[in-house]
């Protein structure tokens, strides 16, 4: 029977994550000997054949893999075939040198036209190995073999390389300590790499594999941000923030990632300005990203036109205490929390009453532009964080000129009226189109 090299390979990880190291070898095998230059199959090559005990073998495959990586542009997941081959007592010195010579950042093939190889395709089919019969006499041995070799024959590499995030703006020496300081992390199917609400104190990059990232709200309703594959950098925004995390990643499939926290931060103390630089605008584009996936506010937009109007917004960090807006003040605009959480507070019978807490993608000062009117409440930044901040005059051509936005502000303005009365217990008295009926 014939089956996709696809199907092999699925059915190869099934085995190695059941624990059956040897079939799923001669899975793997299989995909390595038509697809050559699949360096994730000959990844999993050298995982079997670690896990069957031929660990000098299993470590010459890694070197083999890691080779071949760095020179076709994926030095993340080269890395990670380094470190196995170091665990396994291999000497990766040369190995490690080439990647500080190809990606460091006084490298001559780092370029912005720059490339990496797409794997095969995998749409072959393929006889499927009979699982039943035994394998051959010292199978192992040749398989071993060719995942060390796949590659060597191929001599088409990119000629322009992507630069490592972080890394490439590092010196050689600041790099090379770095490299010495990462954790690898390489983790099964639904393994929860960070928890919403945690604290964090490292960051991760994907090696290789697929994250899946999602936050959930005061329902505990989840909303999925992205999907993350091989370069992608999250966890930073909490290490720089000293936050909690902003949401929860967990594996899908497996993957393999770099973990970078304080101790590897200290390890380039002497070059952490332009890596505390280069976090910074990590962070920002994420939280961008995850804004527009998540705001109401944006829904109503296609992308090119998101990105026009958030231009309109001029961003500002403001410390623990800061008053952003004064209950009794004029409002000139409307603020929407990036990052960090801010307290709403009204005073009641001489007394500051909390109202609420606003997190990312929250907005205030809607109500008071929506009325003319002076500030209902106070906000205060609860913590650290990052708001933006839109004129009235912009404000009041939004809303003129979409009616979904401006339905979405009313409607956010009367429950908030709504919630301000229940939560100072006034006299309270339901208007006919609050009443819900059950």
């Amino acid at each position: 029977m014939k089956v996709s090299l696809r199907e092999v390979k699925a059915r190869g990880l099934m085995a190695f994550a059941s624990g059956d190291a040897g079939s799923s070898l001669r899975l793997f095998d299989k995909v390595v000997a038509s697809a050559p230059l699949d360096a994730e199959s000959r990844m999993k090559v050298a995982d079997c054949l670690a896990a069957l005990g031929h660990k000098a073998d299993a470590a010459q495959v890694y070197r083999g893999v890691a080779g071949f990586d760095l020179r076709s542009g994926h030095p993340l997941r080269a890395f990670v075939a380094i470190r196995m081959a170091a665990a396994l007592g291999a000497d990766v010195g040369d190995l490690v040198t080439g990647m500080v010579e190809l990606y460091g950042r006084n490298s001559t093939r780092l370029g912005k036209l720059a490339a990496r190889m797409a794997p095969p395709a995998l749409d072959g089919n393929v006889d499927i190995t009979d699982l039943t019969q035994q394998a051959p006499p010292n199978f192992w041995v040749e398989a071993a073999l060719r995942a060390q070799k796949a590659g060597d024959d191929f001599g088409t590499f990119p000629a322009a390389l992507h630069p490592i995030p972080l890394l490439s703006d590092l010196s050689e020496d600041g790099f090379r300590r770095v490299i010495d300081a990462i954790l690898v992390k390489r983790l099964p199917d639904q393994t929860f790499v960070i928890r919403e609400g945690e604290p964090g104190d490292s960051f991760f990059v994907v090696a290789g594999g697929e994250v899946r990232v999602w936050n959930t709200d005061a329902l505990g309703r989840a909303t999925e941000l992205a999907r993350l594959h091989e370069g992608a950098l999250f966890g930073e925004m909490a290490l720089l923030q000293a936050a909690p995390r902003t949401a929860t990643v967990a594996v899908v499939g497996e993957a393999d990632l770099l973990e970078m926290g304080r101790d590897t931060l200290r390890a380039i103390a002497d070059e952490l300005d332009g890596v505390a630089v280069a976090l910074d605008r990590f962070a920002r584009d994420r939280l961008v990203k995850n804004l527009l996936a998540t705001s109401a506010m944006f829904r109503p937009f296609p992308r090119p036109q998101q990105m026009e109007l958030l231009q309109r917004f001029t961003s500002h960090d403001v410390d623990p205490g800061t008053v952003v807006v004064r209950e009794g003040d004029w409002t000139t605009g409307l603020y929407l929390v990036l990052s960090g959480e801010m307290q709403v507070s009204k005073r009641s019978d001489g007394v500051e009453v909390p109202l609420a807490l606003l997190r990312a993608g929250e907005v205030f000062g809607e109500m008071a532009l929506l009325e003319g009117s002076t500030a209902t409440a106070t906000v205060t930044a609860a913590r650290r964080a990052t708001i933006l901040y839109l004129a009235r005059e912009y404000f009041e051509r939004l809303i003129d000129a979409v009616p979904e936005v401006r339905e979405y502000f009313e409607k956010l303005a009367r429950d908030r009226k709504l919630d301000t009365r229940l939560v100072l217990a006034d006299d309270l008295v339901i208007e006919e189109d609050e009443k819900v009926l059950l």
